[in-house]
């Protein structure tokens, strides 16, 4: 496996971390207990910053597609709304 490989299948791995954290959060209702969730966005992103020392993305690209989504957010869902 080349480096970038790697970069995309640990990616991948701190991804589905992340939505299991998620899950489990609503699945056992523990509303209180952010720490797992807190340590498997650590672990995204530290990854996404690896992502962006080697090319794969950058800053400038990732700045661009937020905005974006925050705009269907604002159309789409409640959280933007007060």
């Amino acid at each position: 496996m080349n480096r970038r490989e790697e970069l995309l299948v640990i990616t991948m791995e701190e991804c589905a971390e992340v939505s299991q954290a998620c899950s489990k959060m609503l699945r056992f209702n523990e509303q209180e207990d952010y720490e797992n969730l807190q340590d498997e966005i650590g672990d995204l992103m530290c990854m996404i910053e690896l992502l962006k020392e080697n090319g794969l993305v950058t800053n400038n690209q990732i700045s661009k597609r937020m905005a974006v989504k925050k705009e269907k957010l604002k159309k789409w869902s409640s959280l933007y709304n007060e």
